[in-house]
């Protein structure tokens, strides 16, 4: 049986681990650029885990060479949306293709809703879940409040 022992989204790296320090992320941001990684920072207020298209905070980093400047954009983002889920995302593009290498949470909202399990029952017996997700209650602009 798996069990979420931290009740939080876990999505991304280091989702089971306690929240990463500024000094950590730092450290992650670096291990990046050392590897050529071009960062960018996204934020949305429903982390369902199909919603893979977060809203991008700025352009994505590129030829950057320093994390301060991703932390510099990264608190920004956070001053900006503080009750949002803020991912940081670094690309790999040294096969001419921007492929995600890695994703983790840097923030979240003071308050996580969660998400239901739906079941239904069909013809047969056949059965369906689906995940719903309780922040999409309340109205786009009303989530994180």
């Amino acid at each position: 049986m798996m069990t979420n022992p931290v009740h939080r989204i876990t999505q991304g790296q280091f989702s089971f681990l306690p929240e990463l320090t500024d000094a950590e992320i730092s450290l992650q941001i670096d291990y990046g650029l050392a590897r050529g990684y071009a960062w960018s920072i996204e934020y949305t207020d429903d982390p369902h885990p199909r919603n893979t298209y977060w809203e991008m905070f700025g352009m994505p980093m590129f030829e950057l060479e320093d994390a301060a400047g991703v932390l510099l954009e990264l608190q920004s983002c956070r001053r900006t949306f503080p009750q949002h889920y803020i991912r940081l995302v670094a690309f790999d593009a040294t096969r001419g293709v921007e492929s995600v290498v890695m994703s983790f949470i840097v923030n979240r909202p003071s308050r996580e809703p969660g998400f239901g399990l739906i079941r239904q029952e069909g013809q047969g017996r056949n059965i369906r879940y689906t995940l719903h997700g309780y922040v999409t209650d309340r109205p786009e602009g009303e989530r994180g409040e």
